[in-house]
């Protein structure tokens, strides 16, 4: 008789996140002027033909840009929505940035739980945000 496990193992949070761009050197500029994001094979020429630039997003985060179309039964239509977490403090300092980028800013929200968050889209018009903690009962 074989015993089942009810439980799954631990998964250590989200390692990858993908955007599909028509550039990817367009989206690679943006994220890192933006965002501080470095590409995590500097050596890799970018321009229009990419298939992929995977850029470092924090510690343990990994944003992939691949351009759409270019990878066999992975792609996607329509603009997505990724969030950013900042601390608080950050808030004022995000919003004069993306101000100073010429980025516009669509929506400003509070949260249930006291997060607040800055929507602005991204050259491809995926929906992005940054958020202070509280936007969750996890974060």
């Amino acid at each position: 008789m074989t015993a089942f496990t009810t439980v799954p193992p631990r998964a250590n949070g989200v390692l990858e996140t993908s955007l599909y761009v028509e550039s990817a050197a367009r989206s690679a500029e943006f994220y890192r002027r933006v965002f501080g994001f470095e590409p995590l094979e500097p050596d890799e020429p970018l321009n229009d033909q990419t298939r992929l630039c995977p850029m470092r997003a924090g510690d343990r985060s990994v944003l992939l840009l691949f351009k759409k179309g270019a990878t066999a039964d992975t792609d996607t239509r329509g603009a997505i929505h990724i969030a950013f977490g900042i601390a608080r403090s950050d808030l004022a300092a995000w919003e004069r940035w993306l101000n100073e980028q010429g980025i516009s800013i669509e929506l400003r929200k509070t949260w249930k739980y006291g997060g607040e968050a800055l929507y602005f889209r991204d050259p491809d018009g995926h929906l992005l945000e940054v958020v202070t903690p509280g936007v969750w009962s996890i974060y």
